[in-house]
């Protein structure tokens, strides 16, 4: 079995919550040993943040959900950062690891010896990734940054909803700058051993969400005009959104003029495809208003079921609107293997969700599910430092380590 293809990579993750946890996590997918570093007064915040929460063996609350979603694979250390011994422990674990990361604000890390030039003077060629909500520089570089504040401060949400700004339903930003990072992160890997030495990543929350904007981001660059919300409907295709059934809604995306053919064919008005005001995407975008209300009539008279039946034949992508129950339950998330679930300590098994990266020769291993708070700390240290039994009790009993 592939033990992943970073299997020979030590990660050192400094962050909580969800942006540097979810890259830490592609990471340890991928096969690197990931040491997660907790506060030992609570750990990650997000271990708190429910309901639902997991269970211990007698019942008792354990693990809120959203800390399950973003730390498999990883293992835990408790370390006491307001003390030197604490520093030093995670001093000389930097100095161990070829990456580091790290969520603090701005220059955060400096007092304890752990930003980018106090581990880099340790380890030269360590891959150093910071991810804050503005960046290092800029004149916000100081201010904190949260997904749902920068959804707003970003574009994201004016283009979100229909009849008020809408913050997208999950955590977008957190979620991509994860990605952006990790692939950061193997990048400097990369050049690392092309013999360009290590770097510092500078990954900016606001700089993401910029980058996310994409078509809407392109359209004001060119037209100078800000988009504004669209609801269901694209900016640059019709028709493209969900529509009205006699029983419910469904989702139609038609992608090209020869699409549109086809769905009018379905719809039983041929014609359109035929008229000036339909006949290319272009004239559709122009004419949006006219040719949704025609859709609307035709589509209202029937079943969703009829449509997704007589569309899917007609070759036109369509779908039901599923809820995340739905989701797991369909059958193509079964044979993808979309969840599953591994044994946590104390709790019986902890449902994931699976990876979607998908590797023929190394794709992602589950070794471990999420950890609990400190529970690799003595194995960590042992391993990692060479300190031995007594001394890790005695740097517990003195609450340096948990």
């Amino acid at each position: 079995m592939s033990q992943g293809a970073l299997s020979h990579i030590k990660v050192l993750d400094l962050s909580r919550v969800l942006a540097g946890p979810w890259c830490a996590q592609i990471l340890a997918d991928l096969g690197a040993d990931v040491i997660k570093v907790e506060n030992p007064e609570g750990g990650d915040d997000t271990r708190g943040w429910g309901p639902p929460f997991l269970r211990e063996a007698d019942g008792s609350r354990a693990d809120a959900a959203y800390y399950l979603c973003a730390n498999r694979n990883k293992r835990s250390i408790a370390v006491n950062l307001r003390e030197e011994r604490g520093r030093e422990i995670l001093r000389q674990l930097a100095a161990d690891s070829d990456v580091v990361i790290e969520n603090y604000k701005t220059g955060g890390l400096k007092k304890y010896g752990l930003d980018y030039d106090s581990v880099k003077a340790l380890r030269e060629d360590v891959i150093y990734c910071s991810i804050t909500g503005f960046g290092q520089t800029g004149p916000l570089s100081a201010q904190p940054g949260y997904d749902f504040l920068i959804q707003a401060m970003g574009g994201l949400m004016s283009v979100t909803g229909e009849d008020k700004p809408m913050k997208v339903g999950v955590p977008a930003v957190d979620l991509f700058t994860g990605v952006y990072a990790a692939s950061a992160v193997m990048a400097g890997l990369i050049a690392r051993d092309q013999g360009l030495g290590g770097q510092h990543i500078d990954m900016a929350l606001f700089d993401v969400q910029a980058a996310m904007l994409a078509n809407q981001a392109a359209n004001y660059l060119v037209s100078g005009q800000a988009p504004g919300r669209g609801g269901n409907a694209h900016p640059n295709i019709v028709p493209y959104q969900d529509f009205p059934t006699l029983d419910g809604r469904i989702a139609v995306a038609v992608g090209n003029d020869g699409q549109f053919a086809a769905f009018a064919r379905a719809l039983g008005r041929a014609d359109w495809a035929a008229d000036p005001r339909f006949q290319r995407n272009a004239a559709r975008v122009e004419n949006r208003e006219v040719l949704i209300a025609e859709i609307i009539v035709v589509m209202s008279a029937r079943s969703s079921a009829h449509w997704t039946e007589a569309l899917s034949e007609a070759g036109v992508p369509c779908g039901p609107i599923h809820a995340i129950d739905e989701v797991f339950g369909h059958p193509q998330a079964r044979a993808r293997g979309l969840s599953f679930a591994l044994p946590m300590t104390g709790c019986g098994d902890a449902p994931m969700v699976a990876s979607p990266l998908r590797l023929s020769a190394t794709p992602p291993v589950y070794r471990s599910a999420p950890p609990r708070l400190g529970e690799h700390t003595r194995e960590v240290l042992q391993e990692r430092l060479g300190i031995d039994e007594i001394a890790c009790k005695n740097l517990a009993r003195d609450g340096i380590v948990r």
